[in-house]
């Protein structure tokens, strides 16, 4: 059942629910940050509207500056800016930031551990017609490698603002993860996050599995745990927003509890949210594990639906892996 200490939304399983872009809750995130903060600055990369910074330079338009296509500038201006007592948030593509200018966000950022804070937008396979250049899988990966960097993958556009007001005031370089297509508000203002902190959203009297999950997949996972409590396969749903810092008490306890685990993201598998969890259990506390996520492959041109269904990341998907791995549950 739903945890009622997550005060999730009461349209969750309706078909009136509201879908909305992640990349709104960015965009929304940086005005009330701007508002709080006059050292709250924010740059572009010649994707102003795309990734919603153009709320911001609407809002502030002297606290903005369009760095044109030029993704490793976008990155060592900011954090000369952080030097300097300025909190920038820098946006792109993350198939560009931090796809391209990886090796500046980690030299001028992350070595100098300069509150700089990276909006990757359009990551995940549902960037959908743009094709495999753009479906940015491997951020997550490179980002959790980089010493310094909290990663924040949030799960629909009121936790990606909340991540972001959030981001603006911790003082750390912080990579926030972002979508393009609309995507279900299961969330309210009201539903408990800190970044740090993994969030139980399902918890069943009798759990057999624990379904971990981050970014907009995590409804996925939600409508996977109401498919199995049907036939009377209990479940856990830990909304893990963030990749690092990552919780590791809360996945302990689940995996005590359940005893096996599915892990869900619009990632590679190889280095993600699932590897990430995979380490904190080898660790204390080894499990059966399954894994939902991109299959070791490229992505191709489609509509997203399509896209999520061809490689696998859709709620059914994940039925298929909590039954497999429940098969290998000693």
């Amino acid at each position: 059942m739903i945890n009622p200490k997550a005060k999730l939304s009461k349209k969750i399983f309706s078909k009136e629910i509201d879908m909305i872009p992640t990349r709104n809750g960015y965009g929304e995130g940086l005005v009330i940050a701007g508002e709080k903060n006059e050292n709250v600055v924010v740059l572009c990369a010649d994707l102003t509207d795309s990734t919603r910074s153009n709320y911001f330079k609407e809002k502030f338009p002297d606290r903005f500056i369009e760095i044109g296509v030029a993704e490793q500038l976008l990155a060592t201006v900011a954090a000369g800016m952080a030097n300097y007592g300025k909190i920038p948030f820098i946006s792109s593509y993350a198939a560009f930031s931090p796809g391209r200018n990886w090796e500046q966000i980690r030299t001028t950022i992350a070595i100098n551990d300069v509150p700089v804070k990276i909006g990757g937008a359009h990551a995940g396979i549902s960037v959908g017609p743009d094709g495999a250049t753009h479906q940015q899988l491997e951020d997550i990966a490179i980002m959790r490698a980089m010493p310094n960097i909290i990663v924040v993958a949030p799960a629909d556009s009121v936790e990606t603002k909340k991540a972001t007001i959030e981001a603006a005031e911790n003082g750390k370089p912080t990579y926030i993860r972002f979508a393009r297509e609309e995507t279900p508000v299961f969330t309210t203002e009201d539903t408990p996050f800190k970044i740090g902190r993994a969030e139980t959203l399902w918890e069943s009297k009798d759990p057999q599995v624990a379904i971990m999950g981050c970014g907009p997949l995590v409804y996925e996972a939600l409508m996977a745990a109401k498919r199995l409590e049907r036939v009377k396969i209990g479940c856990i749903v830990i909304n893990g927003h963030t990749v690092d810092p990552i919780d590791e008490q809360t996945i302990i306890r689940a995996a005590k509890l359940a005893g096996a685990v599915v892990t869900v993201e619009e990632h590679q598998i190889n280095g993600g949210f699932g590897s990430a969890v995979a380490e904190v259990l080898s660790r204390n506390y080894p499990v059966p594990m399954e894994y939902v996520g991109m299959p070791n492959s490229f992505g191709e041109s489609g509509t997203p639906d399509e896209l999520l269904e061809k490689y696998g990341m859709k709620s059914k998907h994940i039925v298929s892996a909590v039954k497999r791995v429940l098969k290998r549950k000693a």
